[in-house]
């Protein structure tokens, strides 16, 4: 069994007085049916489990009154013993949520109510909205988590890599002090491992299980078939060729020097207008991260983003990476990236930020002034340089030099290196991203 994050923030739910109903969400195949029901079962005395893709006849429940007392009764009469309700003892998981909008807007009533808790969970929430909506979203009645493919550190943990060891990694990171050589090869090791292997669950447990690269190849391409079948199944008629084609185009997307997204590389001559709703479509089903281009290297953030220029990147590397041609896999196992290193080194940066919850963002100017990523970390803007080698940092030099025009005073170079510290920039080892969690 992995070790998931999500095990602890269900359990602090379930510890907080008054707490409401709470909505898991995430991309297909991120494991969030499996770690609900678990905690389900090791936290209450009952367990009341509906799907709604599994049996759709469940939706007829929430259909009329949304009223407690008619829905246990409805259930109960459907379930027989497989639905005991006692105040207290009983929690109700509603998975795969969004295929019954009704019984997302009956949160509200279970909320007022309080004697049963409730789970649900979401794979494509507010994408397969298309002529199907909750007659109202309980806004103020409902929690919401997003769950992500394992994280890098879970994929540690899944490798042998317990807390003691990332406590050393802290401890030399805090210091600015290297890493043991036997250490820093491990680490080096694993991370090439998660950016071809990512964290979908069935992916890992094969790998840890087996060490099979062409079963984990092979369960990574049946999730992205899953993800284009959402696409035929749930995008309305006119949609579908386009989202599947900006989805395909995303490691032609990645290639490129300059990565901005480029809607004319989906299709000869295309427009932000054609496409712009089929990559929000994607973005919805959690199967992509943008990371926006700074009008400047300020804080907030947020506040200083260009809205309509963006990289998108894979949420998951590994499913990246198998969506790139046979060999690909062996190649970075070995180190070797070829041209396609610097897409697959930023997609691993970016899979490993966002699944820490970090935003992405990115700076550059036509002058070719251009920064992979920056962050807020340790209460400054940083500059964040993702190197395969040793590598030029000539725009992060620039900025540095320039602090009365961009406020930038530190920056970080991830690469294939130990840690090291030349003035304001501190080198770390690429396997480090994840423990940038400063703000």
């Amino acid at each position: 069994m992995l070790k998931r994050k999500i095990e602890q923030l269900l359990i602090d739910w379930k510890n907080t007085p008054d707490h409401k109903p709470l909505i898991v969400k995430g991309c297909r195949q991120c494991g969030k049916t499996y770690s609900v029901t678990d905690f389900a079962n090791k936290n209450y005395k009952n367990v009341v489990y509906l799907n709604f893709i599994e049996n759709p006849d469940f939706a007829s429940v929430f259909s009329g009154s949304l009223e407690v007392d008619n829905i246990v009764m409805l259930l109960s009469a459907l379930l027989g013993n497989r639905a005991v309700f006692e105040p207290g003892e009983t929690i109700l998981i509603l998975d795969e949520i969004q295929d019954c909008p009704d019984a997302r807007t009956a949160l509200k009533f279970f909320r007022i109510d309080g004697r049963y808790d409730v789970i649900s969970t979401g794979s494509l929430l507010g994408v397969k909205g298309y002529g199907k909506r909750p007659k109202s979203v309980p806004v103020g009645s409902e929690t919401v988590i997003t769950m992500y493919p394992l994280d890098f550190e879970e994929f540690l943990w899944a490798n042998g890599i317990n807390d003691s060891v990332i406590q050393v990694l802290k401890e030399q990171l805090k210091n600015e002090l290297p890493v043991p050589e036997a250490l820093h090869n491990r680490m080096h090791q694993l991370l090439l491992q998660y950016a071809v292997v990512g964290g979908m669950p069935d992916a890992v447990q094969t790998f840890v299980s087996t060490s099979k690269m062409n079963e984990v190849l092979q369960i990574q391409r049946d999730i992205i078939r899953s993800y284009e079948d959402d696409m035929i199944k749930y995008a309305t008629k006119k949609d579908k060729p386009l989202i599947r084609e900006c989805f395909r185009s995303i490691p032609k997307q990645l290639s490129k020097e300059n990565k901005k997204f480029q809607y004319n590389l989906v299709k000869k001559r295309a427009t932000a207008a054609m496409f712009v709703g089929s990559l929000q479509w994607i973005e919805d089903a959690g199967m992509i991260s943008r990371c926006y281009n700074l009008s400047i290297t300020e804080l907030p953030l947020d506040g200083n983003a260009i809205e309509d220029i963006f990289k998108v990147y894979m949420l998951d590397c590994g499913l990246f990476v198998s969506m790139l041609e046979d060999g690909t896999q062996y190649d970075i196992l070995q180190g070797n990236l070829y041209s396609y290193k610097g897409a697959v080194y930023e997609n691993l940066i970016a899979d490993i930020f966002t699944k820490m919850g970090r935003k992405l963002y990115y700076f550059r100017k036509d002058s070719g002034l251009e920064i992979g990523f920056v962050i807020r970390y340790q209460g400054e803007c940083t500059l964040v340089e993702v190197k395969a080698s040793s590598g030029n940092i000539k725009s992060t030099k620039s900025i540095l030099n320039r602090p009365d025009r961009y406020h930038v005073y530190s920056a970080i170079k991830l690469g294939n290196h130990n840690i090291g510290r030349n003035g304001e920039i501190l080198t770390l080892p690429l396997y480090m991203a994840f423990l940038l969690n400063a703000v």
